[in-house]
């Protein structure tokens, strides 16, 4: 046994005062006499008495001194040390991600973790020191090592739950660097690879953390604290906009609701458009089941969709969710070419593009999104997004000679420019041989070079075709117009497309500057409002202010552009809190709410002190009545 207060038990010597006023107490036993006059020689001789009297045997006494050892007791907080060792570091990850707002636990998960971390915090002993890491959209230092328990209160209380996905294995990444650094000098090299008996991280969160593979033979030593009682949830996972191939004063709306609870949901999807309610259907989706419904709204302006769940589960987070739509907007482009019908013909056919056509390029193309040469060497390489076919030589990559009759061997279905374009059959005369450069990749293989690579230099993206599409028979198929199309849309330099107007909270967003900006301007969901200053000359800026889902609305001169955060996150919709981490394919760690630590007998011991007291009471009136 231990004591955390050893100078209480200077307390002790009020023992020898209790014993003196026993001595000192006059002891009269009580007689029934006819007269007082008897007892006058016999009070004369008991005042002539010393002041002391002979200790007697007395039980009130004995229950006093035992009353006052026992509150000494509990004034020192004794205590039982566990097992581990003295010294240790403790590394305490506080998982802060949205599904720590669930109100299962009382008043949420976050709450019911912050409370377990303070009571480990109170667990320390004098040789401990504690890191105190919150995992919210990024792992942030709340608390360095310090054996401090006010500084370590203060870091934990301090924290709060956000609204972004799960991000712990950063912080486990983290927490394993601290650990490993805390191996005393004389420890054996073999722990340069595991984390050091005297080292525990002990991980706060309701079983989420996606992938922790790479720490499989990383001996780590987890503590896991789950934090979760079900997971009744539903919430909306999936949100997508398109316009309407069959009439295009629509906008097509895709939702999908996930249900995650052991009950059918049976509840309300409202669609509101700048906060005016225009459809509300009922939506059933069985447990354990996704259902999509898909909205059709008219849209006479840009503005941005709401999508509301009306279901009354334990997380309100992925109940919501944000998507702005901007109307379509001409698409400028400038086809440079000698008399290419077909590619002409493929670019008037392409949505929302309005198209020039010139012989050479002998002067930048101003007033234009993006522009497209065939078999052309300009004199002025263009600063804006670039399909180039048969253009060489360029500084974009080095051409090493020809390639007669390429066969096409393989081509990258999943890359957005080639969406539901295919090759088969298709035969070129000839290509020009390169080398794929760093900045791009190779969407079009033939046996010995590529055909076709995209990519992004200078801030601009690229696609440049090795072949003269006259020369082959591409522009007879029906991929040709295809691909066109699917080039116009990628390199499409506009903000105005809702897959790049949309993030999920706590994700960067990138914000296009025009040259001349000085100031912009970035209104928070909350209607916050932060002076943002961009560096001389900077092309875009990196906004990384959204850990909150909702509207942000950022101001750059006299441009207004209208994002959105949002969490579509079916893992972390999925609040089932989990029994176990998986660590790879071999390990696992258990759920460990409960363990061995140092132990405070004080309150036991005030209980009984009490208990003496109430037995001093009963036994002294009992005697007396």
């Amino acid at each position: 046994m231990n004591f955390l207060s050893p100078t209480a038990l200077w307390f002790l010597g009020l023992i020898a005062p209790v014993v003196v006023f026993y001595l000192l107490k006059r002891r009269r036993t009580v007689k029934l006499v006819a007269s007082t006059l008897l007892w006058q020689r016999f009070l004369a001789e008991n005042q002539a008495n010393a002041p002391f009297q002979k200790l007697r045997k007395n039980w009130l006494l004995l229950l006093q001194i035992l009353l006052l050892i026992l509150a000494v007791l509990a004034l020192t907080r004794p205590y039982f040390s566990s097992q581990t060792k003295v010294g240790r570091l403790r590394i305490v990850i506080l998982d802060a991600s949205a599904s720590m707002q669930a109100v299962d636990e009382t008043p949420n998960r976050f709450e019911k973790a912050r409370a377990e971390a303070l009571t480990l915090v109170d667990s320390l002993q004098d040789d401990d020191q504690m890191v105190v890491l919150v995992a919210g959209a990024s792992t942030e230092v709340r608390q360095s090592a310090t054996a401090g328990k006010a500084a370590l209160r203060r870091a934990i209380q301090a924290a709060a739950a956000g609204e972004s996905p799960t991000r712990l294995r950063d912080a486990i990444k983290l927490a394993d660097t601290l650990a490993k650094a805390n191996v005393p000098k004389n420890d054996d090299k073999e722990l340069a690879t595991n984390s050091p008996p005297n080292a525990e991280i002990h991980l706060y969160t309701d079983g989420a953390v996606g992938d922790l593979s790479e720490f499989e033979n990383k001996g780590l030593n987890l503590v896991y604290h789950r934090v979760g009682q079900r997971g009744n949830n539903a919430g909306i996972v999936q949100l997508d906009l398109r316009q309407n191939p069959e009439n295009r004063r629509q906008r097509a709306l895709y939702v999908s609701v996930g249900n995650y609870s052991s009950n059918a949901l049976d509840s309300l999807l409202e669609l509101r458009f700048d906060n005016q309610l225009l459809e509300a259907r009922p939506i059933k989706v069985p447990p354990g089941e996704t259902a999509a419904l898909v909205f059709l709204p008219q849209q006479a302006k840009d503005g941005v969709f709401h999508v509301k769940l009306a279901a009354e589960d334990d997380l309100a987070v992925d109940n919501e969710a944000f998507i702005p739509s901007i109307l379509p907007r001409p698409i400028r482009v400038l086809l440079v070419s000698k008399g290419n019908r077909f590619l002409e013909k493929a670019l008037r056919s392409a949505p929302e593009v309005e198209l020039a056509t010139a012989t050479d390029l002998s002067s930048p193309p101003n007033g234009f999104d993006l522009l497209v040469l065939d078999d052309v060497l300009p004199s002025v390489w263009p600063k804006i997004p670039t399909l180039a076919i048969r253009t060489a030589p360029t500084n974009w990559f080095d051409a090493n000679g020809s390639v007669e009759a390429p066969a096409v061997v393989d081509w990258r279905g999943s890359h957005p420019l080639l969406r539901y374009v295919s090759f088969d059959a298709v035969q070129v005369a000839e290509t020009t041989r390169i080398k794929t450069p760093s900045w791009a990749q190779s969407i079009l293989e033939a046996t010995e070079t590529p055909l076709i690579i995209a990519g992004e230099l200078d801030g601009r993206r690229i696609v440049w075709i090795g072949f003269d599409t006259l020369n082959s028979t591409w522009p007879l198929r029906i991929s040709f117009p295809i691909f066109v199309a699917n080039a116009v849309e990628w390199l499409n330099p506009s903000p105005d497309r809702a897959g790049q107007l949309v993030v999920r909270p706590g994700d960067p967003w990138r914000a296009p500057l025009a040259s001349d900006t000085a100031k912009a301007t970035l209104t928070l969901p909350d209607g916050t409002k932060k002076e943002l200053v961009p560096v001389a000359g900077q092309r875009e800026l990196v906004i990384g202010d959204t850990t909150h889902r909702g509207i942000y609305r950022f101001k750059s001169g006299t441009n207004e552009t209208v994002f959105t955060a949002s969490l579509l996150d079916s893992a972390e919709s999925n609040i089932r809190p989990r029994d176990q981490l998986s660590v790879g394919k071999l390990g696992e760690v258990a759920a460990n709410t409960g363990r061995n630590a140092s132990k405070e007998l004080w309150r036991w011991i005030a209980v009984a002190a009490l208990g003496v007291l109430m037995f001093e009471w009963w036994f002294y009136h009992r005697r007396t009545a």
